[in-house]
């Protein structure tokens, strides 16, 4: 990516970070003609997949496990009004407090409205993608409140006045020479002969982030799961920085969409085990923090959970909308998939990128069939299915996309009298199919235009749209023969 700011659309009050300025194939184009980032975006995810492969591998029951957190979304999806009330009651039982918020901005509001009642000026947060969905800190930068990343990749996005491209590496589109020269440009009292070694980066982000952790009294945290048995919330994390943020302060403010409430403790087990090994690669998280309202003496002694919604009933309300809330955000399917390797996840426009974020998206906003960019997202990927092998809760991530492709494709003839060029081909293409005499003829026809195909190129050039499609792809070779003359003469007219 360029160097600086990487500028986005300003947050939607209503939906937050989910909507770009651009479609995807606008953007797209753009990042494809960044050779650095395709570089770095080709050895992260390379090295991610290999990781994941190997421990996987290790786990004999890994298809069953799969199973048993599908099983286990489907059938809190099922009860999901009733699951969140068990753990408001359960976390409000344990002394924290339960705030709902429908929308990006209500949830903005709530938490904003919760720091100042600190009298604090700053806060710490945990990365969560959340709270990067809902826009917190923009909305609490323009309240006057500072908000310090913690996580590593989190502070090189904010340091760097950039965006997140990916839901577990967010600074994957950056190499170690750019990240170098950010910490020297932005961090304070840096070493002037600090190097790219990745020792030496995460060292120098250690002292800078040990003065903020000292000095915070305000913490804000999304979760991975919230346990509506126990009330029990919790995040994962690899590098310590989460476990200060929910120790160390006197008031923790988490943030939560709906989705993450799972039924019990025992399910929580299956996820512990799918997530690190989908996400990481690695066998179990470095820390893993639960906690359940507050402890006098030990830890924040005021705790706040928002339920967050901004859109979740409208995906929960689709029957095939609501297998995208299964997700546990692992990122295994943007790993795997060959459309987000080479773009890279600004593309998108959304928080969300890859395939999950091509379909969670659009459930979360709505298909409009009409110029809203995020009507393009479901056309962002090849169909190829990696995302569905990989996915640790088995969403049916290509099936989903068609989906939404029809949803647009049907929302587009509604709102316009005149179909597309697409829609008139598939219609012509569905009159001739539907009568086995018109189907014949043209296979026929098709048989006799081979001739003008020559190195899988038309002769003449075909005119819009059609040269758009052979411009870029090579046709096949026609058969000198259809299959019902070959029949006909093989076996004669017998059926």
């Amino acid at each position: 990516m360029p160097q600086g700011r990487v500028p986005g659309p300003p947050a939607d009050t209503a939906v937050g970070q989910l909507t770009g300025d651009r479609p995807f194939p606008t953007a797209a184009r753009e990042a494809l003609g960044n050779t650095q980032l395709r570089r770095n975006l080709a050895h992260a995810t390379s090295t991610i997949r290999a990781k994941r492969a190997a421990v996987v591998g290790e786990v004999p029951d890994w298809e069953a496990l799969r199973e048993a957190g599908s099983a286990i979304k489907a059938d809190t999806m099922a009860r999901l009004p009733e699951l969140l009330e068990e753990l408001e009651a359960n976390v409000t039982a344990r002394g924290g407090t339960v705030h709902w918020a429908r929308d990006a901005a209500e949830a903005n509001r709530i938490v904003v409205a919760l720091v100042k009642a600190t009298g604090e000026s700053e806060v710490v947060k945990v990365k969560s993608m959340a709270t990067q969905e809902i826009g917190l800190n923009e909305a609490l930068e323009e309240a006057g409140v500072t908000a310090h990343e913690t996580d590593l990749a989190e502070l090189i996005v904010q340091l760097g006045h950039d965006r997140p491209s990916h839901i577990l590496v967010p600074a994957i589109h950056r190499g170690r020479s750019e990240i170098r020269e950010i910490f020297a440009r932005e961090m304070p009292d840096v070493d002037p002969g600090l190097t790219d070694e990745p020792a030496v980066l995460a060292a120098a982000a250690r002292r800078h982030l040990r003065e903020v952790f000292l000095r915070a009294r305000v913490a804000v945290s999304g979760a991975n799961f919230g346990v509506a048995e126990t009330g029990t919330l919790t995040v994962v994390e690899s590098e310590g920085n989460g476990r200060m943020c929910l120790t160390l302060p006197e008031t923790l403010i988490t943030v939560m969409g709906i989705e993450k409430v799972v039924p019990t403790w025992r399910d929580l087990e299956v996820f512990l085990q799918l997530l690190p090994r989908s996400s990481t690669g690695e066998r179990m998280n470095p820390y893993t923090s639960t906690w359940a309202g507050v402890t006098p003496g030990d830890g924040p002694q005021q705790f706040h959970l928002v339920l967050l919604d901004n859109g979740r009933t409208r995906a929960l309300a689709d029957d095939l909308g609501r297998t995208a809330l299964h997700c546990i955000r692992c990122s295994a399917c943007l790993n795997v998939c060959p459309v987000y390797e080479r773009t890279g996840g600004h593309a998108y426009g959304s928080v969300y990128p890859g395939p999950i974020g091509a379909v969670l998206t659009p459930f979360l906003t709505g298909v409009t069939g009409g110029t809203d960019p995020n009507d393009s997202l479901p056309y962002a990927s090849s169909l190829c299915g990696a995302c569905y092998d990989v996915c640790p809760v088995k969403i049916n991530i290509p099936d989903l996309l068609v989906q939404l492709r029809a949803e647009h494709t049907e929302a587009h003839a509604a709102k316009h009298r005149l179909p597309t060029a697409e829609a008139a081909a598939m219609k012509a293409a569905a009159w001739v199919m539907a009568d086995p005499k018109r189907f014949a003829r043209a296979g026929r026809a098709a048989t006799n235009g081979r001739h003008g195909i020559r190195q899988g190129k038309p002769v003449l050039p075909l005119p819009p749209p059609l040269n758009g499609w052979t411009g870029s792809r090579d046709l096949p070779s026609v058969p000198s023969e259809t299959f019902r003359d070959w029949w006909t003469r093989t076996r004669g007219d017998r059926s």
